[in-house]
């Protein structure tokens, strides 16, 4: 453990892994998301065969995780509450990527509820993700237009999602502790630390504990690293910290995390975008770039199997 985790602003331990080697990088790819989807790049993939092709791609190229989100069979605009479709898309992940850490979301798509949120758990994925509060969301979801279905209009959002809560976040955490699934906590604004406290003080969660802190998003923590910097001194010690970037704060945030010496995630899901006003080819392309910019500044990628020793997770992939 003290090999894995660390105090990453503490100077000296920071010089200290500088000058022995900065742990394994672990890239997550987010390769889908319940939001926006064909209609603002047509990349993006929806259906389970998509799904599991991209994954495998962005797999080859140095991804150890996967962050899933399922798409209704019958209107591909929209996220889908149903475990069967959940397991779908994780069988076919599966068989094209024999290790990878499959990982599960637990917000799904605006509306869903927590009874449909925590059924996705009764699957097992090996991690799922765990927003700790609300978040006021200002989106517009762009119209599908003809050969794609489904979203005839768009639709501007401008409200409070209530992603989660104290008891939120403490009925997800149970069923996940339940269903040995390792919970990915997704940090969007200061306050969540008070929810962290809280889940580790009622032993809720285990070591190591797995942080996503999710940067520049319409409601969240701006992506700035004066900001990346002050939270990570907020963190729990036995923190494995991953980060995340939303639309052009991407790749800032990802290579800071990479110079810092935490762990990175990327993918369709955040951005659609590779560089400015070029859309991306898939996930893929996302993964090649940061696997690329990690190696240059002297970090290792790190394996399925390595993810799961840094994680904590069985090195025997579930299956689905």
């Amino acid at each position: 453990m003290e090999e894995l985790t660390w105090n990453y602003t503490d100077n000296r331990q920071y010089l200290e892994k500088v000058r022995k080697g900065m742990p394994p990088l672990i890239i997550s790819v987010a390769i889908t998301g319940g939001g926006h989807g064909k209609e603002v790049n047509l990349n993006l993939p929806e259906t389970p065969e998509e799904q599991a092709n991209q994954t495998y791609e962005a797999y080859k190229a140095g991804a150890s995780v996967v962050h899933v989100h399922a798409r209704q069979p019958d209107n591909l605009s929209l996220a889908s509450s149903d475990p069967k479709r959940y397991r779908e898309v994780n069988s076919l992940i599966r068989e094209k990527c024999s290790d990878i850490i499959i990982g599960n979301t637990t917000g799904g798509g605006p509306g869903m509820t927590i009874e449909q949120r925590t059924a996705l758990l009764d699957i097992r994925p090996e991690v799922c993700s765990l927003s700790l509060s609300p978040i006021a969301a200002r989106v517009t979801f762009k119209a599908r237009k003809p050969p794609l279905t489904g979203r005839p209009q768009d639709i501007f959002i401008d409200d409070v999602v209530p992603l989660g809560s104290w008891k939120i976040s403490e009925d997800i955490a149970k069923v996940a502790l339940e269903r040995d699934v390792k919970p990915e906590l997704e940090i969007f604004n200061p306050g969540d630390f008070w929810q962290i406290d809280n889940l580790t003080t009622k032993g809720l969660l285990k070591k190591p504990y797995f942080i996503q802190f999710v940067m520049g998003f319409v409601s969240s923590f701006f992506g700035t690293p004066k900001n990346l910097i002050s939270y990570m001194e907020q963190l729990p010690p036995d923190s494995i910290v991953n980060v995340a970037g939303i639309g052009t704060h991407q790749l800032p945030m990802n290579v800071l995390s990479i110079i810092m010496g935490t762990h990175v995630r990327t993918g369709l899901e955040d951005n659609i975008y590779y560089r400015r006003r070029e859309l991306c080819t898939g996930n893929a392309q996302l993964v090649e770039r940061i696997a690329r910019f990690a190696r240059d500044l002297g970090r290792e990628i790190a394996t399925p199997k390595q993810a799961r020793q840094m994680l904590g997770i069985s090195e025997k992939p579930r299956q689905y």
